[in-house]
Parts: structure tokens; C-alpha cells; sequence
């Protein structure tokens, strides 16, 4: 007796829901261990931080090559270079403009990034969306847009900052999508490769950005065993960040990836709120967040319908099977939160 067709489509809703559950409780355990680290305790050397988590993330991805997980799988020095510099330019881009404009700006700058994945995947991939599907997605950045942004000064070093943040962030998301079609490479082959090359990179040139950020040295600051424990804390957690969005990247592709993003700041602040007090709690972002939550059920619907969002080029079933993309970038491990 064959499979029952909803049982099929039920099992992949299941495994879509728990590979995005991995990434939320493992992006916001990171968010929350890092604002200890860096707002009560002082280490504000973001970029150094994220070159310990790919150090980290290194080593359980040789451990797991070892142990015969990983199989052996090419990419071309040419195009490892290519991403590193997106990625790392993504992460340096978004602190500094985290660094030189106010939080409601660099919200927006964020918001920015749905767009220019959408223009990338119109230009590049040839994908059609119906209109059902853009209004959603209006509708959910509008949503976040009322929670998250208040004050939006600009000025022009941090306008350079925030699009030369957005760019890379959304040319590093789609490029994943892109390696991994071109060179047939699984999630964690992917993240194999990328792992030692951001690590080293990060780790050679992390310690100089953050003193040219913050004007501290990373080598004479105090390491309590607090602030040690809330580190090692941090690279654990960071692991399963990384693993989980390139679990993801399979599963979703890059837009609805930073859809779903969203979906993690309004639980953010819903925790928030639930931790630290109401205080910031208003009506305006309770209304906010209100939008952003039905424009995600609308956009999940939507663009889940045929002709809600497809390609119009001829590819192979297994590739349409398995569109692969990128998520939310590493630099929301990077980030000074």
C-alpha cells in the first residue's frame, strides 16, 4: 500500500517547522548571551566574537568529517573568496552601521534587505512573484517596521555604512543559493568549506576593526571567568546557529528565509517585553506586530500556491525539489545587539 499523499506534505511541514524552531531558539539563545557579553560585562569585539564562532563552528565540521558526515566535495578557491569577502563585509558592514546610526535606521536598513533579495532573485534566478505574494511581504515589513524603528536620524557615513551592510548581506544570501546549485553541495559541505576561510579571516583581521569600532584592544581586556564562560557560551550556541541556517537554506529560499527572519524579531521583543518589562510596550507596536505576524501567515500562504512564487526557466526536477538558498546571514551572530 503507497504513502497517503497528505503524509508526505505533512512530514516536510513538520521537518520545515523544526529546522525553524533550531534556528529561532538558537538565534535568540545568541542574541541574549551576547547582550550580556557586551552590554553588562563590556567585550564589545563583535567581529572577533564571530571569528571565535566560525572557529568553533571549524571544528565541529572537521569532527564531523572525521566521523564520515561530511563527505569530501569541491569549490573552486575563486568563488570561496568571492563569498568570504560578502560575508565579511556583511558582518564589519552591519556593526559599523549599527555604530554610526540610530537603531531606527539601522532597522530600517535591515527591512531593506527583502527587496534587494527579491531584485536579485527577479535579475539572477528569473523568479515571478503574483501579487499576493509582494503585498504580504509589504505588509510584514510594514509590520516591522511600526515595532522596531523609532528614531531615523541619517547622516551620510552611516547611509554608506547601512547600504554597503545591505548589499553584501543579499548578495552573500543568494550567493549560497548560488554555489550550492552550481556545485551540487549540500548544507554541510557548504558550510564546511566557508567555516575555515571566515574563521581565519576574521580572527587575522577581527581584532584591528574592533579596536578601529571601539578603540579597545581585544588582547588587554579583562577576562573574567564570567565574561570566559559567557564567551565559550556564545561559540557553543553559535554552532547550532550556523548549522541551523544551513539546514534551512535547503528547506527554504532566501526571501522566505528573511521572512521567517522577522518573525524572530517580534519574538524578541515579545520576550522581551515577557523578561524585562513592558515598558516598551505600546499600542503602536503591539498594532505593529499584529501586521507583521498576519502578513507572515499571508505570505506563507500566498507564496505556497502555484504560481505564488516560481522560476520561469526550465530546471532539473531534483533542483526544483530542492531549491536551495541562503538565510539570514552570519552577521546576526556578528552583531552588537
Amino acid at each position: 500500500m503507497g504513502v497517503a499523499p497528505g503524509s508526505k506534505a505533512e512530514r516536510k511541514a513538520a521537518l520545515d517547522a523544526g529546522a525553524w524552531m533550531f534556528n529561532v531558539v538558537t538565534s535568540v539563545g545568541i542574541i541574549m548571551v551576547n547582550k550580556a557579553l557586551m552590554a553588562t560585562h563590556g567585550f564589545s569585539f563583535a567581529t572577533t566574537l564571530t571569528g571565535l564562532h566560525f572557529a568553533t563552528t571549524t571544528l565541529m565540521t572537521s569532527v564531523m568529517k572525521w566521523l564520515g558526515y561530511i563527505q569530501p566535495s569541491y569549490l573552486p578557491l575563486p568563488e570561496l573568496v568571492k563569498f568570504v569577502v560578502f560575508a565579511n563585509l556583511s558582518i564589519v558592514g552591519m556593526n559599523v552601521s549599527l555604530m554610526w546610526n540610530s537603531v531606527g535606521f539601522y532597522q530600517i536598513a535591515k527591512l531593506c534587505i527583502i527587496p534587494v533579495l527579491c531584485f536579485l532573485e527577479i535579475l539572477f534566478d528569473k523568479v515571478r512573484y503574483s501579487r499576493d505574494t509582494k503585498l504580504s511581504i509589504m505588509l510584514v515589513l510594514g509590520g516591522v517596521a511600526v515595532c522596531t524603528v523609532t528614531d531615523v536620524s541619517v547622516n551620510s557615513q552611516g547611509l554608506i555604512a547601512a547600504i554597503v551592510a545591505v548589499w553584501s548581506t543579499a548578495l552573500q544570501q543568494h550567493y549560497v543559493h548560488h554555489l550550492q546549485r552550481k556545485y551540487s553541495l549540500g548544507s554541510f559541505n557548504l558550510l564546511g568549506h566557508i567555516a575555515p576561510a571566515q574563521a581565519a579571516s576574521l580572527l587575522i583581521f577581527g581584532p584591528f576593526v574592533d579596536f578601529w569600532l571601539t578603540n579597545k584592544r581585544v588582547d588587554t581586556f579583562n577576562y573574567t571567568m564570567v565574561v570566559t564562560f559567557f564567551i565559550v557560551l556564545s561559540c557553543i550556541i553559535a554552532v547550532g546557529t550556523n548549522l541551523s541556517q544551513f539546514i534551512c537554506i535547503g528547506r527554504f529560499t532566501a526571501v522566505s528565509f528573511q521572512v521567517l527572519g522577522h518573525m524572530k524579531t517580534i519574538l524578541v521583543l515579545t520576550l522581551g517585553f515577557f523578561l524585562f518589562g513592558k515598558e516598551g510596550l505600546n499600542f503602536h507596536v503591539a498594532v505593529g506586530m499584529t501586521l507583521a505576524v498576519i502578513g507572515m501567515i499571508w505570505y506563507g500562504n500566498a507564496s505556497s500556491k502555484p504560481g505564488g512564487k516560481e522560476r520561469q526557466v526550465y530546471i532539473p526536477i531534483s533542483e526544483k525539489i530542492q531549491k536551495h538558498s541562503m538565510l539570514l546571514s552570519q552577521s546576526e551572530l556578528g552583531q552588537k545587539v
